[in-house]
């Protein structure tokens, strides 16, 4: 049986995977989508990520329709107690109002009292639930003074809207800033932080040099995204083959490249080799063991992917494992090399 994880010092815990949902109603459709969560709970997937701004910057996307598919999902399982359900505030949402009569369109965002409470309703609405388990500010916001997002935050889970809270994306003095506040002030506090994190240079650096230290002294569980370096890490993208047919090969894909990450992905596909796995599963699996990371969240276009991304659960690494990739996609070595 799987053994699941508990999310920072919360009452939350969690399958080692979560599912990310950015791709609903995207590059999946929404039986694809269907079919996705089908078969992750089905493998006992309980943590489902998503946002409400999932995804405007996709033409005739509104916003919201990542959520509105869960939120189906949700209704047509009947599995709303076996599901944790994280979403995020903050990024812009367009909208229509109507007053006396006349329709007049605003942008609508951040992380100020007004903007979160209508926001959480929204979600709440869309995903058909009368709670979010996790709900996270996705960004900062640094119009507004992070006491008023605290106080807003922790109204929502008086009124028992919300579980936790947590944060994305927040630079390590932002996050003590916040946790400060919070113990200050008699507020809630962030339980988690979404950071991105895989064995990418410079990503894996961004996060280890301030930030996972903050996580373990503070007791935040940490749900990387990107573990996969947009597919860097799956093998797929090699030393000197041309680049594959996929929405995120190109310039997005092509700015991870540079001698150590591939000596990273080569390092992958070996161990993986040993273990009769595959690469994704081991830059996994190394990020499982990594302190305070609770659960990476993984993304698939289709159950196939999303079955060899699971595997990551019953692969074991060994010491000397985790030791040569550490070595590998060690930042302190790149910056030692440059400065030779």
């Amino acid at each position: 049986m799987t053994p699941y994880r508990q999310l920072g010092r919360s009452g939350l815990h969690l399958f080692p995977l979560g599912l990310g949902t950015m791709q609903f109603g995207w590059t999946a459709d929404e039986a694809t989508s269907f079919a996705l969560m089908d078969a992750y709970a089905g493998a006992g997937g309980n943590f489902l990520d998503t946002a409400d701004i999932y995804t405007t910057w996709i033409p005739g996307n509104p916003g919201g329709v990542s959520e509105e598919i869960i939120g189906r999902w949700l209704k047509a399982r009947g599995n709303r107690d076996d599901m944790v359900i994280a979403t995020k505030v903050r990024g812009p949402m367009g909208g229509v109002d109507h007053h006396q009569g006349r329709s007049t369109i605003h942008q609508r965002e951040g992380l100020s009292r007004r903007w979160i409470l209508k926001a959480c309703e929204d979600s709440l609405r869309r995903l058909q639930v009368d709670h979010i388990d996790l709900y996270q500010a996705h960004w900062i916001d640094a119009a507004t003074p992070i006491e008023e997002t605290l106080a807003a935050f922790t109204e929502l889970v008086r009124r028992g809207y919300v579980r936790y809270i947590g944060c994305s994306n927040y630079s390590a003095w932002r996050l003590m800033q916040a946790l400060w506040t919070g113990d200050r002030r008699g507020l809630e506090s962030f339980v988690s932080i979404q950071p991105e994190y895989s064995l990418l240079s410079p990503t894996r650096a961004n996060f280890e040099r301030e930030l996972s230290r903050v996580c373990v002294e503070y007791g935040l569980g940490v749900i990387p995204w990107s573990p996969l370096g947009g597919g860097m890490l799956t093998g797929k993208y090699r030393r000197g083959q041309p680049l594959p047919d996929s929405v995120r090969a190109g310039e997005n894909a092509a700015r991870r490249f540079g001698d150590q990450n591939f000596d990273t992905v080569e390092t992958l596909v070996s161990v993986a080799e040993r273990h009769g796995a595959v690469p994704a599963q081991v830059a996994l699996a190394w990020l499982l063991a990594q302190p305070a990371v609770t659960a990476p969240i993984i993304g698939a276009n289709s159950v196939e992917q999303l079955q060899d991304l699971l595997g990551t659960v019953t692969l074991t690494l060994d010491p000397a494992d985790l030791e040569e990739i550490s070595r590998v996609s060690d930042w302190e070595r790149a910056r030692t090399e440059l400065e030779r």
